[in-house]
């Protein structure tokens, strides 16, 4: 007897057929309340219900990292960098994430993205988000690292227009004015 194979086309499925549930996040200090899909990975959260497009969609495999975001409270109650096509809207509900919309601070950028600036580490700026968002969570972890602990630290962010030289140089340049006026995120 031949099977029947039944199968749920993208259109069968209506927001009412699928599961609700509400989360609260705060996003670089404002607090967002909504009712996801359980499946809602957090860069479309960000990106589509919050509106803060910073934080690109690269390539949706978490290869590249143009999605890197900060949480606090995912794994213990430090920052974290995250790829957030790696991780669910559901999974930040009670929890603080920052992106690049919130790191300048009354006008004045973070000396990360001064540093990007200042030293030329950007070039089309599509991964300048995600690696300046995964260079502040290694330097919040090690404020002092080496040019092997920077490759390392950004070595899952991937840049397709420079050779890294200006991005390492604008790291290393941020981490020594980030110490020496105790800046932090």
């Amino acid at each position: 007897m031949p099977r029947r194979v039944v199968r749920r086309t993208r259109s069968s499925i209506t927001p009412e057929t699928q599961a609700q549930i509400p989360i609260k996040v705060k996003i670089n200090g404002v607090e967002y309340s909504h009712t996801v899909e359980p499946r809602l990975l957090l860069v479309h959260y960000i990106r589509d219900l919050v509106g803060l497009t910073g934080t690109h969609v690269g390539c949706d495999t978490s290869h590249c990292g143009a999605c890197t975001v900060l949480v606090k409270g995912l794994w213990g109650d430090d920052w974290l960098a995250v790829k957030s096509c790696t991780v669910l809207a559901a999974q930040v509900d009670g929890k603080e994430v920052l992106t690049i919309e919130g790191l300048a601070k009354n006008g004045e950028l973070h000396p990360l993205q001064r540093a990007f600036w200042e030293n030329h580490g950007l070039q089309c700026g599509f991964c300048t988000p995600g690696m300046i968002m995964a260079a502040l969570g290694l330097l919040l972890r090690n404020p002092n690292p080496t040019r092997e602990e920077i490759k390392w630290g950004i070595s899952g962010n991937l840049c397709r227009c420079t050779g890294y030289v200006n991005i390492i140089k604008s790291i290393e340049a941020a981490a020594k004015e980030m110490r020496e006026k105790g800046v932090t995120v």
